[in-house]
């Protein structure tokens, strides 16, 4: 394949970058000029300097590709610049779709998220489910389900898009949950929030394996569900810790984390920062519950993904904690 990666240099983007290389397939990256670059270290690939909202950036890095993976996104809870968030997620989106369809690409790969299924309440849901939660829970729970919307329609008008739906995505160099596990794994983590939290995981170089997948053997308009599997929080420190010798962080009682949650959110408006807790988060710990099924990428595309217990097993050997 000749392929496009947008958001080459993200956590994702750049281990499906290193996928695709490593499969033999052609890969040009669209990345911003103030982008770090790190991750891409010694990736033999064509980076192509451009945003996902300037269509004329796309028409260049599209040029000559019949695979468009599309990664980039804003992804981010609490204090965020909703505008930011609704550009780049939405109309960036808008923007891929459009350039890519007059390309005529042949398969346009979209990682789209779980959340877009909104608050199942603790119900185990597959591809089908419709949405039930009316509003929504963050700028980018609602963003992230316009751009869906999006790929719906462009998929309903012919074009080759398919759709991909990670849980959580972990991984040794996870910006997000990687920085906890960091501290778990030194003993530094006394204190936890939200342990009975149920939490979808797919180790990304699973994910990635999925997308280029979907590549090959998804149908156009489809959903695929990735996850291994979830569990609570409470759940994964107890299987971390089991490897490393290390006891469970203890947890801070949920009325005290609400009250913090409350306190922050109002410093973070005062002096312009996202705080590690707030409403919003707070809301994601203990009042949003998604679970899902991913049986349907086993079967039709034949994805394999590793246990839960082996892709926490794998992110503590990558983090060289064993």
């Amino acid at each position: 394949m000749k392929t496009l990666v947008t958001g080459a240099n993200g956590f994702t983007g750049s281990h499906l970058v290193k996928a695709l290389k490593k499969k033999g397939h052609t890969v040009k990256g669209l990345v911003r000029k103030s982008s770090n670059l790190s991750r891409l270290t010694n990736c033999n690939i064509e980076l192509v300097y451009g945003d996902i909202t300037d269509p004329q950036a796309l028409e260049k890095a599209i040029a000559n590709v019949d695979t468009v993976f599309h990664v980039a996104a804003y992804v981010e809870l609490g204090l965020v610049n909703e505008g930011e968030m609704e550009r780049v997620n939405v109309q960036g989106t808008r923007n891929v779709l459009e350039v890519a369809k007059a390309a005529n690409i042949s398969k346009l790969v979209y990682c789209s998220t779980i959340g877009v299924y909104g608050d199942t309440k603790g119900k185990t849901i597959d591809e089908t489910f419709q949405r039930q939660q009316q509003n929504f829970s963050s700028a980018y729970d609602r963003t992230k389900y316009e751009a869906q919307q999006l790929v719906d329609k462009f998929a309903q008008e012919g074009l080759p898009a398919v759709s991909i739906m990670p849980s959580g995505i972990f991984g040794a160099d996870d910006p997000h949950f990687g920085p906890i596990i960091q501290l778990f794994g030194q003993d530094k983590l006394k204190f936890w929030v939200g342990g009975d939290r149920i939490t979808g995981i797919v180790h990304v170089e699973d994910l990635v394996e999925a997308m280029i997948l979907a590549a090959t053997k998804g149908k156009p308009g489809e959903h695929y569900i990735i996850s291994a599997g979830d569990l609570t929080t409470r759940e994964m420190f107890a299987i971390l810790g089991k490897n490393i010798h290390i006891s469970q962080p203890v947890e801070v009682p949920q009325p005290l984390v609400r009250i913090a949650g409350n306190i922050l959110e109002g410093i973070g408006k005062l002096f312009s920062w996202n705080p590690p807790i707030s409403r919003e988060r707070v809301h994601y710990i203990y009042d949003r519950c998604v679970r899902v099924n991913a049986s349907k990428a086993r079967r039709e595309l034949g994805w394999q993904p590793r246990s839960l217990e082996e892709t926490l097993q794998d992110i503590l050997q990558e983090s060289n904690f064993y």
